[in-house]
């Protein structure tokens, strides 16, 4: 790539705090373009064992648009736990708000979010190693930016729906209650067999019964309403509403876009509101996250996506138990240890709770809590020879007086050297919506950073975007939705790790390796070629 500054000592200005001297980096009005040689083994297994692998180079190009998109968030459940979260949160950061707890004085923060409040490490100055901000690598939209508005069954205002809720702090909720109190959801889409009978009593918000398609048409009006009237340049609909049950995947039903699109014509039972929503998304162009277990992206809606090139990811929100095992399992496994036996409880009292109460929304819960530890099983088969998995037992219980305020318990046994055991017993209160409000957040935004970043291989002509079927985002995901034919990978260090390298990558940069060489080398640092 060429520079007007020439390749030796370019400066790629990316902010007022990150100055890059590269010759794999320009930036060119709003853009910034960098280079990226990618290295990976190709492997090849022989019917011997034998593997035989050969190093490969592939040349990317990243370009990245530096300036962020005007972004709209529609949260599907906006008057739930965590959407009255979400908002409120954002209402208390914008303002700078702090408030009085029994332990002192408390200030407004995005603990919790990778986005703003996690590090990436650049390398070593000589004195100190040098981490900045994730946000501080490419531009973001800033949280207290969003424009928030969404649907739900239930008419409650965002201040009534806090109340309710009992997740923030009484002096917090009358702080917020003048702009929340004027928050209200738009009606939702509400079919009783998807979700357990237990909710009928908060329904009181629905569009008026009509038949599918008119129910997408209202919903498809919703969105462009809602981009027109906040001048947007960026959508994405977030669905953070009740666990539904899963629904069938089948020929004629939801395997092709034809499909999905004429079943929603015919009124078909199996086409779900989550559906609905994906669907309304992706024909007026914004960005779907399923952040619930259910099995909402279905082939035929993942094919739409492709058609219209907008993001789709899933599914279910990884926030509290889930995410500890992402990290604990992947520390087992590669510490040589042997996961057996892995047992999960859980007691919760908030309205997710309520609803998994009922045995087809938990089974969707129970599915995607399930997988979690596969792929690090299959990583090792000096561990795992023959494939088999550990024993991976779920229970959820719904008991009222927790709230929100989720007590999650593991028993993970493993066999270690010489016919020994080791018992590890974790008693985790999670402060369930507290958890995920963060990762809301952040599944939007770097949703629409992946929307201003092209790339260009040798095998690509022209800039192209990434892939509709958003994997990037399986670090915030239980359950992650990927390309057909792409491993899932739920090891919590290889998701953070991948979203980190890109990042930098399109900066000009690489995160700098962790082997650290120079540390351990009579040459004290390394030689530049």
């Amino acid at each position: 790539m060429s520079s007007q500054n020439g390749v030796n000592g370019a400066h790629s200005k990316l902010n007022n705090k990150l100055l890059i001297n590269s010759p794999y980096s320009v930036v060119d009005g709003d853009t910034v373009t960098s280079e990226y040689p990618y290295r990976k083994n190709k492997v090849e297994v022989s019917d011997d064992g034998t593997v035989h692998i050969t190093p490969q180079v592939y040349n990317y190009k990243f370009q990245t648009k530096l300036t962020p998109n005007r972004t709209g968030l529609l949260l599907v459940g906006l008057g739930g736990n965590n959407g009255s979260t979400v908002v409120g949160a954002t209402i208390a950061n914008r303002e700078k708000m702090s408030w009085r707890t029994r332990n002192g004085i408390q200030t407004a923060n995005y603990y919790g979010s990778i986005t703003q409040s996690t590090t990436v490490h650049l390398g070593w100055d000589g004195e100190a190693q040098v981490h900045v901000p994730f946000n501080s690598i490419i531009p973001m939209v800033d949280p207290n930016n969003l424009i928030i508005d969404g649907w739900d069954i239930n008419n409650a205002n965002l201040y009534e729906a806090m109340l309710r809720a009992k997740v923030f702090e009484p002096e917090l909720i009358e702080k917020l209650r003048p702009q929340m109190e004027h928050i209200v959801p738009r009606p939702s889409i509400y079919y009783p067999d998807f979700i357990a009978t237990n909710q009928e009593n908060r329904v009181n918000n629905v569009i008026e019964k009509a038949t599918k398609s008119e129910h997408l048409e209202h919903i498809r009006r919703d969105i462009r309403d809602f981009k027109e009237q906040n001048k947007l340049d960026c959508v994405i609909v977030l669905w953070t509403a009740n666990t539904e049950r899963y629904s069938e995947i089948r020929e004629g039903l939801n395997m092709t876009a034809d499909e999905v699109l004429k079943s929603i014509e015919s009124n078909d039972d199996e086409i779900s509101p989550s559906n609905i929503f994906a669907i309304a998304s992706i024909l007026e162009g914004a960005h779907y996250i399923n952040g619930s277990p259910q099995n909402t992206l279905a082939p035929g809606i993942i094919e739409l996506a492709e058609k219209h090139q907008v993001f789709v990811g899933g599914d279910d929100f990884k926030s509290g138990q889930t995410k500890l095992k992402s990290a604990l399992v992947d520390f087992l496994v590669n510490s040589g240890l042997k996961p057996e036996s892995i047992v999960s409880y859980n007691h919760l009292g908030n309205n997710d709770g309520k609803n998994l109460s009922e045995q087809r929304q938990f089974r969707s819960k129970e599915i995607s809590k399930a997988s979690v530890v596969d792929d690090m099983v299959d990583a090792n088969k000096i561990l795992y020879p023959d494939g088999k998995k550990p024993d991976h037992v779920i229970v959820i219980k719904y008991v009222p007086f927790v709230g929100d305020s989720k007590r999650a318990m593991d028993e993970y046994i493993c066999s270690i050297f010489m016919g020994g055991h080791q018992t590890l017993v974790i008693h985790n209160t999670c402060e369930d919506s507290l958890l995920a409000a963060p990762l809301i957040l952040d599944l939007a935004l770097i949703t629409e950073l992946c929307s201003r970043i092209k790339y260009q291989t040798g095998a690509t002509k022209n800039f192209e975007h990434f892939h509709p079927v958003l994997s990037l985002l399986s670090l915030m995901l239980k359950a992650p939705v990927v390309p057909q034919g792409t491993p899932v990978s739920n090891a919590f260090m290889k998701q953070i790790t991948s979203i980190t390298k890109l990042i930098t990558a399109c900066a000009g940069v690489t995160t700098d390796t962790d082997m650290q060489i120079e540390f351990f080398t009579k040459m004290g640092k390394p030689s530049i070629q």
